[in-house]
């Protein structure tokens, strides 16, 4: 039986109580209490490892994190495995199940544990259909998945091995907000793609650096300003755009 979930938000039995409303959720935070009583929302433990979805599984709840972070990875056939998303508290996992997706096309499991909120997804397609606040935020975080896959991409043809791994952690950081983590060398290459070698070197030199410290799978940012001037381009244009999407170009938040 999973443990409680510590919920702020006055959760009991199903029922949300507006008026103590507070998230963390870029998502949450930015929509009405109307709209958050509609998406029928209950708080949901992410334990280590938890698997969130899987390929060829039915999408039956949106996820919104408060705390923690999950990785979205692409399984070949071998085995291996390849990280081509992040979610933390800016996320709504299982969003393309919005835009008619049925089944889950990746895997997605939590990394970094915490909790958050799940709403059915028949209920949060009727929200989405409604063309609110819900939509345009919904639509906003698909195109922020976009610009980081994106990003990610070129990342991996360009710059190296280092830089991508400072970049990998500050992002990390960023989305569970909080600087440590519980991951092996053999976890981190497979998540960027490379040997279990090149990650130990890698990571040797960032902690002869001072930037990090690691033992037995536990790694703690140490210099995270350090770490910025190692990581590449990437880590600031990723960051920025998760920070921001839920603005308008203008920067004027979008309504609830």
């Amino acid at each position: 039986m999973m443990p409680p979930v510590r919920d702020p938000n006055g959760f009991t039995d199903g029922r949300f109580i507006v008026h103590e409303r507070k998230f963390k959720n870029a998502v949450l935070n930015a929509l009405s209490a109307e709209v958050i009583a509609r998406l029928h929302l209950h708080s949901v433990p992410f334990e280590l490892q938890h698997e969130i979805e899987f390929p060829g599984s039915p999408i039956e709840n949106l996820f919104f994190v408060e705390e923690g972070m999950a990785s979205m990875t692409t399984t070949f056939e071998s085995g291996s495995q390849v990280e081509v998303g992040m979610f933390g508290y800016e996320a709504v996992i299982g969003v393309s199940a919005l835009m008619g997706t049925k089944c889950s096309l990746n895997r997605i499991y939590t990394q970094i544990s915490g909790w958050g909120y799940a709403s059915p997804v028949e209920v949060a397609r009727a929200e989405f259909r409604l063309g609110g606040a819900f939509q345009r935020l919904a639509l906003a975080y698909v195109q922020a998945q976009l610009v980081q896959a994106i990003q990610l991409a070129g990342c991996n043809t360009t710059h190296n091995f280092e830089q991508r791994l400072a970049r990998w952690l500050l992002v990390c950081a960023d989305r569970a907000q909080c600087d440590t983590f519980v991951m092996s060398h053999e976890f981190l290459s497979d998540m960027l793609g490379s040997t279990r070698s090149t990650m130990s070197i890698s990571a040797a030199q960032l902690k002869s650096d001072h930037l990090i410290e690691y033992t037995r799978g536990v790694i703690h940012i140490l210099d995270a300003k350090g770490l910025e001037k190692k990581a590449c381009e990437c880590y600031g244009v990723i960051k920025d755009y998760l920070d921001n999407y839920t603005q308008y170009d203008s920067g004027i938040p979008i309504p609830g």
